[in-house]
């Protein structure tokens, strides 16, 4: 074990996490050649085979399993002497590892410039992806601080609401429906939807709604990202439950159907494993948060939230 690099162990504990060196390749954005090369030398290095592949999954040998642990305790280690240099140098210099949920981009990123701009020291890593990924990254501790709208029911969490986080129904501005009030929640049954991906909680949580109420909706696409909803929404091709933060920035070529059982009442949440120690960054950050993000949504409230708000009275 000489011969082997903090590096390679990066790449092997992502591997050995995913089970796979593409997914391995993609989070540490390396090619997969050089992931496999990687786990070549450090398994030459330890002398036993790591991975044994069976089908087109891999799997941990015994030697793999030990050296996972191992790998555990060595980047745990790491994170603490970090978080004590941290402490020690104050908000001089220091790193937060942020990871949001999809819709949480349309906020976070701005929130992030103004405390950039307070402690310039500070290096940021934000990881953007879905609900399942999120919970993935926090049994692994890959981050400091997790923002999601559906706090984890089979994870031990600290979780502190900051922020409302309503879903509501969009549709383009010029749809049959626009100007309607109190939409019985039954007449979605015939309009072509537009959902998230089976991994978002966005999806989750429309279902269960749907499942509640007796209706079943024609979903016409699926799609990975809010942008791509937007875009498939305003081509005219359906329309789509997300979060009203999806409006920042507006846009004129949505509005808000007026539909009974709307808005979804949800809540942003900023969320670490319990018992995990916050570095004295991650700490000034949530502290931020916490005070900054309404005053931002606020001030960036699209006035056809407003409208609509007007409308349903």
């Amino acid at each position: 074990m000489n011969q082997a690099t903090l590096h390679q162990l990066k790449v092997f504990e992502a591997a050995a996490r995913h089970g796979s060196f593409t997914r391995a390749a993609e989070e540490l954005f390396l090619t997969q050649p050089t992931v496999s090369m990687q786990i070549k030398q450090l398994t030459k290095s330890v002398g036993l085979p790591l991975f044994e592949q069976v089908g087109k999954r891999l799997y941990l040998t015994e030697a793999g399993r030990e050296l996972f642990a191992t790998c555990r305790q060595i980047f745990e280690a790491i994170a603490q002497f970090e978080m004590k240099v941290a402490d020690l140098k104050g908000l001089k210099q220091g790193k937060l590892r942020l990871a949001v949920i999809t819709t949480a981009k349309y906020f976070i990123p701005r929130l992030l410039g103004p405390f950039c701009q307070l402690y310039p020291g500070i290096e940021i890593s934000l990881q953007v992806t879905n609900h399942e990924r999120i919970l993935e990254r926090m049994v692994s501790n890959l981050d400091d601080l997790y923002i999601m709208s559906q706090v984890p029911e089979n994870i031990d969490v600290t979780c502190l609401p900051f922020l409302d986080n309503p879903l509501v129904v969009f549709a383009p501005v010029n749809h049959p429906l626009a100007k309607e009030k109190n939409i019985p929640i039954e007449r979605l049954a015939s309009e072509p939807f537009i959902m998230r991906e089976p991994g978002s909680g966005t999806r989750r949580a429309v279902q269960s709604l749907f499942d509640a109420k007796g209706v079943t909706v024609k979903v016409k696409l699926e799609l990975g990202s809010n942008e791509a909803i937007k875009q498939a929404i305003a081509g005219g091709l359906g329309i789509s439950i997300l979060s009203l933060h999806t409006l920042i920035p507006e846009s004129a070529e949505f509005c808000i159907l007026d539909v009974q059982n709307f808005p979804i009442p949800r809540t942003w949440y900023m969320v670490y494993p319990s018992g995990k120690q916050l570095s004295i960054v991650a700490r000034t950050y949530s502290e931020y948060l916490l005070n900054a993000a309404k005053k931002f949504i606020d001030e960036n409230t699209p006035q056809a939230w407003g409208k609509f708000q007007q409308h349903h009275e």
